[in-house]
């Protein structure tokens, strides 16, 4: 973390955050917390970081990132 007031510190989570909530939260109602983890789980793992383009990693999916 950086000091206080700086707005760049958080920027990729902050568009992580805000990427699933437009993409895999805002459009369901979960019946429960273990449904709602799933849900999230299965965005990261099966969407998000295989196949994703970052522009924060040169247009590449993390696990693409990763390999080179």
């Amino acid at each position: 973390m950086s000091g206080t007031g700086n707005c760049y510190d958080n920027a990729v989570a902050e568009s992580f955050f805000a990427s699933i909530k437009k993409e895999r939260i805002s459009h369901k109602s979960f019946a429960t917390r273990t449904e709602a983890h799933d849900a999230v789980a299965k965005y990261i793992d099966g969407f998000y970081n295989p196949s994703r383009y970052q522009s924060t990693l040169g247009y590449l999916s993390p696990v693409r990132y990763q390999q080179e």
